[in-house]
């Protein structure tokens, strides 16, 4: 029985010892671990550092794409908000919808205003080109049936008597084109009277030097009208004698042709009849000295106030027709 009491405790202790060795093996693969992650340089660490470059770089890729496309400094710091500069940064690179609106707007409206400014022009119209042919004449001064009176430009012309109708080509700037290609632009001011042929120009001589030798005569040519970059503004003229009883106007200056001139009444506008000398007569005074509008052969309107009659003085308005 003693031998039997002995005995039975023998299997416990080979248990605990096949035991223990598993558990100090498991606490030392524990501390080896510990070990290796504080120890630096080590594999583990180094990994980790490795992970935390690449992860570093990846952000940044997409931080230095919205810094190239707009999104700055700041984007390149938070790279997650990068992509919010980016989408401004390519959108002010398009025109905004508002802009192409306009646009269209603007050239969906080109057909109207021609066919207004055909109406408002009579015989010489934008966009038309006209065939005659070219002489000279001693321009002098400058001044001419158009009434402007003196010019430092001499690159003038007169008009055949049918296309000047009445002055409504006074002040009109023209290209002028000779058969071999030659060309000068030419303001009109002044009528050139039969046997001027509808067509005919009659070119101040400084100007028919720039298109063939004056010995030419009569050189075939075609012209069309221009609106061009002039650097000055409208001015407004009343004739000599002009009072509140009796007034002439003038205007002087204008880029486009002027097609009507208007003044205020107290029942509205009224247009006032224009002479073969380029002036807007009113027969009994009514609107001498108020306020004007303006037209020209595209249909656009100025309107001008604080002109004073004051006869044979040119007074700047301040207002210029625009290019078309």
């Amino acid at each position: 029985m003693r031998a039997t009491k002995h005995a039975a405790p023998q299997p416990w202790r080979r248990r605990g010892l096949v035991t223990g060795i598993p558990l100090a093996l498991l606490v030392v693969g524990v501390l080896a671990c510990l070990a290796l992650t504080v120890l630096p340089g080590s594999g583990t660490g180094a990994g980790r550092a490795a992970d935390a470059s690449a992860a570093g770089a990846r952000a940044a890729a997409p931080s230095d794409a919205g810094a190239a496309a707009g999104g700055g400094a700041d984007a390149t710091v938070q790279p997650t908000a990068s992509a919010s500069p980016t989408i401004p940064a390519s959108a002010s690179a398009t025109p905004s919808p508002s802009v192409s609106v306009t646009a269209t707007a603007s050239a969906t409206s080109t057909a109207p205003a021609s066919s207004r400014a055909a109406a408002l022009a009579g015989r010489i119209g934008p966009a038309v080109s006209y065939r005659g042919v070219a002489t000279a004449y001693a321009a002098g001064d400058g001044n001419g049936s158009c009434l402007y009176g003196p010019s430092d430009d001499l690159m003038i012309a007169a008009m055949n008597v049918t296309d000047y109708e009445s002055a409504k080509a006074c002040g009109a700037y023209v290209l002028v084109r000779a058969a071999g290609g030659a060309t000068v632009t030419v303001r009109i001011v002044n009528e050139c009277p039969s046997p001027c042929a509808p067509g005919q120009l009659d070119l101040s001589r400084q100007a028919f030097a720039k298109l063939a030798d004056l010995s030419v005569g009569r050189l075939p040519i075609t012209w069309s009208l221009l609106s061009p970059d002039l650097p000055g503004t409208i001015a407004v003229r009343y004739k000599t004698g002009s009072s509140k009883w009796w007034c002439g106007i003038q205007v002087i200056g204008h880029r486009n042709p002027v097609a009507a001139l208007e003044v205020r009444t107290a029942g509205g506008w009224r247009q006032l009849p224009r002479t073969d000398y380029n002036y807007f007569l009113s027969a009994d005074g009514t609107g001498c000295g108020g306020a004007l509008r303006i037209t020209d052969i595209y249909g656009q309107r100025l309107t001008v106030d604080g002109i004073a009659v004051r006869p044979d003085v040119a007074q700047p308005t301040g207002v210029q027709f625009a290019r078309h």
